[in-house]
């Protein structure tokens, strides 16, 4: 089984936050769609004995597409590639593109997950952000959308910075109060060359702090789990059967093709991604040619990468698989450089899986990046 990824570069307005690829400028929005539709068909060779299992459709904001350039892009997924009978296919999208007209309309296409960045249901919080919608929006939405849809999933963001715990909670019991089956949740972080590091260093506003941060956490995964939700991966909380299987995969390291300007891919052996500029982008694909770079991953980056995952999920690193997959020398390696972090209660061993403790989940990335190994093929 794997994954398509399409990554949908433009957004009305830039998130103070994200340093991810987008334009908020739509004049190439047409041409894009057909450049899309174009990469779609011209990889189809990847997956010639795959079966795709999940559709994704990120960004940017994949809702500033109209319906009918979705079921288009949808549509050339199906007429290039094998895809299984029920697909998970998810739209990522935000509050003010959902309007009950909208939703409606999304829900009589194959769509049948969506995505919804709300991040805070407090007007400051919004406005700091500088998300392009506000509180009701994001209320009225969530009313709208759990009407059609089902499968729902939301994203909140924590540790911004005057967001006492309190606060905190309430975000946390507005989400619960829709019944939405499935909530991603990040801390605030500062990216260099993003509006917010700028916000920052000009001091006008303070800078996200980690204690906070961690506050926040515990209570997010207490209250959580406390209303059913399993904390399968570090940032995500899925109720049972509406876990991401488009985020699963990736974890779980399936093969999976992303498309469009700075999308990745990743084949088991290799990962590429394609150039973050839309102009080029849409330039190279009109001259039938990908534009994209490719990594052979070595047998050490291909450790680290799945220490790295393996300790993010429920599914932990499975030291077995470490002995086969890489080799004795490696599961060694992980044996001796994880003693410390068994002592300091932070991780544990549990039939022969690697796993993080309650206390260790918040530490997580840091974590296994000292039990990465550097220098293993030198």
């Amino acid at each position: 089984m794997s994954g398509i990824y399409i990554h949908i570069p433009f957004c009305k307005q830039a998130c103070h936050y994200c340093d991810f690829h987008f334009s908020t400028s739509m004049k190439k929005k047409e041409e894009m769609v057909l450049a899309i539709a174009k990469e779609i068909q011209m990889r189809k060779s990847e997956f010639e004995n795959q079966e795709v299992e999940t559709i994704y459709f990120g960004g940017g904001t994949p809702s500033v597409l109209s319906s009918e350039e979705i079921n288009f892009l949808i549509a050339a997924v199906y007429s290039n590639y094998s895809v299984i009978e029920n697909p998970e296919i998810t739209l990522e999208a935000n509050p003010d593109d959902l309007s009950s007209e909208r939703i409606i309309e999304l829900s009589k296409s194959k769509i049948n997950r969506l995505s919804i960045g709300i991040q805070s249901f407090f007007e400051d919080d919004l406005q700091l952000m500088n998300r392009a919608h506000n509180s009701a929006e994001a209320k009225k939405c969530l009313e709208e959308a759990t009407k059609y849809f089902d499968n729902i999933s939301l994203d909140l963001i924590y540790g911004i910075p005057r967001m006492s715990n309190e606060k905190w909670k309430q975000n946390i019991e507005t989400a619960l109060s829709f019944g939405i089956p499935h909530i991603s949740s990040y801390a605030l972080t500062v990216e260099p060359k993003t509006a917010l590091n700028k916000l920052i260093q000009t001091g006008k506003i303070a800078a996200p702090k980690d204690e906070v941060a961690q506050e926040h956490f515990a209570i997010l995964v207490e209250t959580l789990e406390a209303n059913d939700f399993i904390h399968y991966e570090l940032s995500n909380f899925g109720k049972e059967n509406y876990f991401s299987k488009n985020n699963s995969a990736y974890w779980l390291g399936k093969k999976y093709i992303g498309i469009g300007p700075s999308a990745h891919s990743y084949d088991g052996i290799s990962r590429s991604w394609n150039v973050s500029n839309n102009s080029l982008y849409i330039k190279s694909i009109q001259e039938n040619k990908l534009p994209n770079e490719t990594e052979i991953l070595s047998i050490t980056d291909r450790y680290n990468e799945y220490v790295m995952t393996g300790l993010r999920t429920i599914w932990g690193v499975s030291l077995d698989r470490i002995e086969t997959e890489f080799g004795i020398i490696y599961l060694e390696y992980l044996n001796k450089r994880s003693q410390k972090f068994i002592g300091d209660d932070l991780v544990f061993i549990e039939n022969n899986i690697l796993k993080p403790t309650p206390k260790g989940k918040f530490l997580t990335d840091g974590i296994a990046s000292d039990l990465f190994y550097l220098n293993l093929e030198e």
